[in-house]
């Protein structure tokens, strides 16, 4: 295949002229291992353990202070060949997941401590030629996760072997290049970060509104009324969705619908917008606004404590919904679906199986909760729909920096675009 001017087709594809391709070992100089760490191994302080779990995407070593598991002083002396730090850079080599979604993905260390490799996770060092904050950038892109899948052995417990690891060829630029491209990728990482950080504190922030307004522990302005507690039983009347398979969902059909599932990825507190079609029209159960949907049925029982209020009526809904409907000049929808997500611990103790679980209508009978006046329960709405607003509006921001990045990637460490790097 002809090729542009300024590049040249190569083992690992088109690069530019001025790019190298090199095997991954060919800068490596000093190579560490996982320690073989038994479950009595582990202590509750001591020197920190660097499991695989850390490893991921984000191009830094994140491990929850909450799960960090350590070994001792000792244990750590003993297995000097397996101790790293911020000179090193991360790889796994070595997933439990069949795909191989993390094999040979690569971090860094942020911070100043000593770890001790878990199995499967190795560090390494790289002479002047490498910039590592580029490695790990290139350890994100397409081109090398197909690589790391094209190298593993095994089935059930996936693995590259880490004379495989070295062999491995990739392309490599100018040090200057390098520096260049990492620099321009970590601003956009920062810019994630950053986006992530805001995300997690407006949450946070939602639900200690939901734990304050929704118990009746602080009270909106204007409002007085007695607040009561009220068994869902005797307030609403209870339905069930008709079959709609997936089969049935068309982006184009005549009539608005929801299939059960979508209650689970699609759908908040509150339905404004219908996102799927069908043209099934016959022997079918439509809503009416107010109307709470939940699924009746989960692989695991978290799942069921989602409930989403219907702001339209004449919606097709799907088998495993569960309809609650309530009069709406006593229960405002909204107030209620935010209610049964905020009670999750309660629906827990409702939902009924092993390996399936299920919630029925005679179990959320005995949802108990408190129940303001409509129109406190309207007010109330009306400030944690103002936070979902603007978790929303963040959200798509954070998807659309994390698109550029990825279209960074694909342009940068392929050198379909170069940067000016004198």
């Amino acid at each position: 295949m002809e090729t542009q001017p300024g590049y040249k087709q190569t083992e690992v594809g088109i690069i530019p002229n001025e790019w190298d391709v090199v095997t991954i070992g060919s800068f490596i100089t000093e190579y560490r291992g996982g320690a073989s760490l038994k479950p009595s191994d582990f202590t509750k302080s001591g020197v920190k353990v660097l499991p695989k779990g850390g490893v991921g995407r984000t191009g830094w070593l994140n491990v929850d202070e909450n799960e960090q598991k350590y070994c001792s002083p000792e244990y750590a002396a003993a297995n000097l060949r397996s101790q790293v730090d911020k000179t090193y850079t991360i790889v796994v080599l070595r997933d439990l997941v069949p795909s191989g979604p993390s094999i040979g993905l690569m971090v860094r260390i942020r911070n100043d401590d000593t770890y001790v490799l878990a199995q499967g996770v190795y560090g390494f060092k790289v002479n002047d030629t490498v910039v590592p904050s580029h490695l790990v950038q290139l350890s994100n892109t397409a081109w090398y996760r197909k690589l790391a899948n094209s190298i593993m052995v095994g089935s059930t417990q996936v693995h590259i072997r880490n004379t495989t690891f070295k062999r491995a060829q990739i392309p490599l630029p100018s040090f200057a290049e390098q520096e260049a491209i990492a620099a321009a990728l970590s601003d956009a990482d920062a810019l994630i970060e950053a986006l992530e950080q805001l995300l997690a504190k407006k949450r946070q922030v939602k639900q200690g509104a939901m734990q304050e307004l929704l118990s009746g522990k602080r009270r909106l302005p204007g409002f007085s009324g007695e607040w009561e507690t009220k068994n869902l039983g005797d307030l609403a009347m209870f339905y069930k969705g008709k079959g709609l398979p997936k089969s049935a969902l068309e982006p184009s059909g005549a009539e608005p619908c929801i299939h059960y599932g979508e209650l689970f990825t699609k759908y908040r507190e509150i339905i404004r917008e219908i996102i799927s079609r069908t043209d099934i029209s016959e022997n079918v159960f439509r809503s009416i606004a107010n109307d709470v949907l939940m699924p009746t049925s989960d692989v695991t029982p978290n799942g069921l404590a989602k409930a989403s209020c219907i702001l339209a009526s004449d919606i097709i809904l799907g088998g495993d919904v569960l309809v609650i409907r309530a009069n709406p000049n006593n229960v405002f929808g909204p107030f209620l679906s935010y209610t049964i997500r905020f009670e999750e611990t309660q629906i827990l103790q409702l939902v009924k199986g092993t390996t399936v679980f299920h919630l029925h209508a005679e179990d959320m009978r005995k949802f108990r909760f408190l129940l303001p006046p409509i129109a406190e329960q309207r007010e109330i709405i009306t400030v944690l729909d103002e936070m979902d607003a603007e978790i929303a509006a963040l959200e798509e921001k954070l998807s659309k920096a994390r698109l550029v990045k990825q279209g960074m990637m694909q342009e940068l460490l392929t050198g379909k675009i170069r940067l000016n790097h004198d």
